[in-house]
């Protein structure tokens, strides 16, 4: 009996996560690492300022689990750039490494593609990460199946 109810419960499980909501875009931000971490905690990506290898951490701090909305507007070079709104883990996150790691960088990826390099040089406390350019008019179609737009009532 007992086995029975386990794995009526775990049948429950697996069906609620094949039932949740799937993402259309992936949206990740990872922290500058020490370069002489190991390759099973970071890797190496070109900085698109300085054009000079820089040590990322392999795991994201903020990622698309934690944008609610976002705003996106033309940008002068033809593509786009976007404001993303954070729930409250993303905030605090968000607001926790803009205090631990001041004068470092965090690196966005958007889709698989690095976007932009961010240098922390204040407190970032809103929850409110902007990406100045980079985005294509694709990505902003699969960030509306995603996130709500900014002044838009909840879904």
């Amino acid at each position: 009996m007992k086995t029975l109810c386990a794995l009526a419960f775990c049948l429950v499980f697996a069906a609620a996560q094949g039932v949740a909501k799937q993402r259309h875009c992936t949206f990740r931000v990872h922290a500058q690492a020490n370069p002489r971490d190991t390759e099973t905690f970071a890797t190496s990506v070109r900085a698109q300022v300085s054009g000079k290898p820089v040590a990322i951490e392999k795991t994201p701090w903020i990622s698309e689990r934690d944008v609610i909305a976002f705003s996106p507007y033309p940008a002068a070079n033809g593509t786009y750039g976007a404001l993303f709104q954070l729930d409250e883990h993303g905030r605090v996150v968000l607001d926790t490494l803009s205090v631990e790691r001041r004068g470092s960088l965090l690196f966005v990826f958007i889709n698989g593609r690095p976007i932009t390099e961010l240098q922390i040089d204040k407190r970032v406390s809103d929850g409110k990460i902007y990406i100045p350019s980079g985005l294509s008019p694709a990505d902003i179609e699969v960030m509306k199946k995603d996130w709500r737009m900014i002044g838009q009532r909840k879904r």
